[in-house]
């Protein structure tokens, strides 16, 4: 790589290291933010879920708008606007403006990712040199993911949950300053339409969809009502963007059967990996009772193996194809996964060390190698809509995995809360449940008291942590088996009919 594109490669790494920190930050802070906003367990899982809610509502329209408007232009806004999200969510006073915060945060990230990929792509057109731009990208945001848990565990401890937001101001402003001065801008405009009708089907079905699985009580009329809502608007979606001559996600693209399963697994990958940072900080702190600093150094390995990784990524992918080392981050992702179904209070943190190794190299090896082959399956003049087409079906992933597993982990604790406070003699076992399990609340007027109730309390949520590990490892093996079938004799196909017509 020539020296007068490294300032052009900082920026942008350091632009996904910012949009990335912010994901990790938050959640370490998740219990302390539960305490200060006096909010509920499923007020945690909105302050993830309105960030990649709106990454993946918007990410396709933003790729578009890079691809019509300019990708230097959209993407240094998208940095700018992320500083003043990170703004609004320091000063919040409450959890309404919190999530408004992360909302605005969210539509500025869907500028910030798929921007991220399609300026390396126009920057690097040789496919060997992209891979590794690629692999250094993903390496550092793993370094991102990193540094948030440690960063925030000690922000947190030490000048208060705000300070997680207000560390992006410094880090925006110098992105701005890089970007400008060192990207070309590039545009193809030709390629690019807004589709607004799209754009609020896709917020319409992905945000109702995860209203339905947070909501307390799936039997509940609202409940229902918001499930159905939003598989009758993704159906909508679809039909609209089938039938519509220029929509923002054409499937067209998705014919090509390796293009399609790329982003199959790209949610899986987010539905699986992506949303285990939330449970596993909330394990830590809430079942095996670590402070933010310490359950930040405990997570540290699922990141320092992709780091150390995920700079060979471009050669093994050269030597050995996608879907070898796709397949291979999936089993491994599901391994971690399973194992962490027989964690509990008192397992020892070499056991959880190893399991987070594991979970980082399935990382390693599945992020940039999915995210190289999708963009390797489309012409290259729509970087910006199939970069934003991959990352939005990772965050829709996530969206849903947050809410899905959250919802399982929250169902299945309750439950066996229930049942240890039932055998212990206590009254209203089912109202303490919930309280505690939702709210954290442990008062109660049980002769076992506050410090009994809580020690059962870390038994089901550990119960309720399995359920949602095991349906995640589930997921992970799944992919893995769709690749093996479907990816890797597609890709053989394709190398096959390539060289013969060379």
């Amino acid at each position: 790589m020539s020296k007068h594109r490294l300032p052009l490669v900082a920026a942008v790494y350091l632009g996904s290291f910012v949009a990335l920190l912010d994901v990790s930050i938050v959640n370490v802070a998740l219990p302390t933010i539960q305490q200060a906003l006096q909010t509920d367990f499923g007020g945690l899982q909105w302050v993830v879920d309105a960030y990649t809610l709106c990454l993946s509502a918007f990410m396709l329209s933003s790729g578009l708008i890079g691809d019509r408007y300019g990708r230097k232009r959209s993407w240094l806004a998208g940095v700018g606007i992320f500083v003043a999200g990170s703004l609004i969510c320091a000063v919040a006073p409450n959890l309404p403006v919190l999530l408004a915060g992360r909302v605005v945060q969210g539509i500025a990230g869907s500028l910030l990712i798929p921007g991220a990929l399609s300026i390396l792509t126009q920057a690097f057109p040789d496919a060997r040199q992209r891979a590794g731009v690629i692999g250094g990208w993903a390496s550092f945001a793993a370094i991102s993911l990193l540094v948030g848990p440690v960063l925030g565990g000690i922000l947190v401890e030490t000048v208060g949950w705000q300070s997680i937001f207000l560390i992006n101001l410094p880090l925006g402003l110098i992105t701005i300053a890089l970007g400008a001065a060192s990207i070309n801008e590039t545009a193809h405009p030709e390629h690019a339409h807004l589709d607004l009708v799209g754009l609020a089907l896709s917020i319409l079905w992905l945000g109702a969809l995860t209203f339905g699985l947070i909501s307390n009580g799936w039997g509940e009329p609202r409940t229902v009502t918001a499930l159905i809502a939003g598989v009758v608007g993704l159906a909508a979606f679809l039909g609209f963007e089938a039938r519509t001559a220029r929509p923002m996600l054409p499937l067209g693209l998705f014919r090509d059967v390796r293009f399609a399963v790329a982003n199959v697994a790209s949610f899986a990958l987010g539905f699986t990996s992506y949303s285990s940072v939330f449970f596993f900080s909330m394990f830590l702190q809430q079942v095996q009772g670590w402070s933010p600093t310490q359950t930040g150094l405990r997570m540290a390995p699922t990141f320092i193996v992709q780091i150390v990784v995920s700079p060979w990524i471009g050669r093994l992918s050269a030597r050995y194809g996608h879907s070898a080392l796709m397949t291979i981050g999936y089993v491994a992702i599901g391994l971690s996964m399973l194992g962490m179904c027989w964690a509990g209070p008192s397992t020892s943190y070499a056991t959880l060390c190893l399991l987070f190794a594991i979970g980082g190299l399935g990382n390693a090896l599945a992020i940039p190698t999915g995210s190289a082959a999708a963009m390797s399956y489309a012409p290259r003049e729509r970087s910006g809509m199939v970069s934003a087409v991959i990352n939005a079906t990772r965050q829709s992933g996530l969206a849903i995995g947050i809410a899905l597993l959250g919802a399982l982990m929250s169902m299945r604790a309750t439950n066996l809360l229930t049942g240890y406070l039932g055998d212990a003699g206590v009254a209203k076992a089912e109202a303490v449940a919930r309280a505690a399990i939702s709210r954290h609340d442990f008062a109660t007027d049980a002769a076992m008291g506050e410090s009994g109730v809580h020690e059962l309390y870390a038994a089901a949520y550990a119960g309720g942590f399995h359920a949602a590990m095991l349906t995640a490892a589930i997921g992970a093996f799944l992919t893995a088996a769709l690749l093996v079938a479907v990816l890797a004799p597609a890709e053989a196909r394709s190398a096959k009919e390539t060289k013969h017509e060379a």
